[in-house]
């Protein structure tokens, strides 16, 4: 896979590949402005599945898990131009605004089309990626902001997510895992993302579970391919990216040890 990617800032980078596919399961420490020049990309959450295409301009908050499946489409690279919206720089535009922060932060990707605000803003860097000197750290402040005040301009709501610092808080673990065992995490970023320290995290899931962490996701995501493939009616190549394999001969080991047939058997 030849994957190039080109920074104007640490904040600001147009990203760009050839392959078939890249795919890989997210979360980010950042919020994710990223705005579509060619190709297709699948993102996978718990409750939803979303695709985008050229044009599409959409949201990503941080600390959200999703499975993202990358694709170039008619001969065209998977081409990207994705802005970093740092909590640093969230605190200092928002240190100035006066707002309700009484609302619940909804963790959702929002989608904003080709709007044409947006699509001005972003594109408007474009020209700065072909410079030879370093981009002016003023210009890319300059621009952030605009894309921010753009933001809230089409959605109010989304100050609820770009004006909340907090940290994640301990939720419910079994509620949290049932509905989140295809994404690949290191069991740190579990541990973080469920308000715990990972010790605390591995005591916790023995303790509900009955079973180490990564037993009890091989038998779940297993569990749900064989739905897939049986009652949906999929192919092994949809399924395993899907259900959190990496591998598609890894997936039909391991399904073939547990059901004692290979996953192309149940077509």
């Amino acid at each position: 896979m030849e994957h190039i990617s080109k920074y104007l800032t640490s904040e600001i980078k147009l990203s760009s590949y050839d392959d078939k596919l890249f795919k890989s399961d997210l979360i980010f420490d950042d919020h994710m402005l990223i705005w579509f020049i060619s190709g297709e990309t699948k993102i996978i959450q718990a409750d939803t599945t979303f695709y985008f295409k050229t044009g599409d301009i959409f949201l990503i908050p941080r600390n959200v898990l999703a499975t993202i499946i990358n694709y170039p489409k008619n001969g065209q690279p998977h081409k990207t131009v994705v802005m970093h919206l740092s909590i640093e720089r969230l605190k200092k535009f928002y240190d100035k605004i006066d707002i309700d922060k009484k609302h619940i932060a909804e963790q959702k990707i929002y989608s904003f089309k080709n709007h044409p605000l947006l699509e001005s803003c972003l594109s408007s860097v474009m020209p700065y990626f072909d410079l030879k000197d370093e981009f002016p750290e003023n210009i890319a402040s300059l621009k952030i902001t605009e894309a921010i005040s753009i933001l809230r301009e089409i959605d109010k709501s989304v100050d609820n997510v770009l004006a909340n610092f907090d940290q994640p808080g301990k939720v419910d673990l079994i509620n949290f895992m049932e509905r989140n065992f295809m994404f690949n995490m290191p069991m740190e970023r579990l541990g973080y993302l469920t308000g715990r320290s990972l010790s605390t995290f591995n005591r916790d899931f023995k303790k509900h579970f009955n079973n180490t962490p990564q037993k009890w996701l091989t038998e779940k995501r297993l569990q749900l391919a064989y739905y897939q493939l049986s009652e949906k009616r999929k192919k092994p190549t949809e399924v395993y990216l899907e259900v959190g394999f990496e591998d598609l001969s890894h997936f039909s080991f391991a399904f073939k040890k547990k059901y004692g047939i290979a996953p192309t058997q149940l077509l």
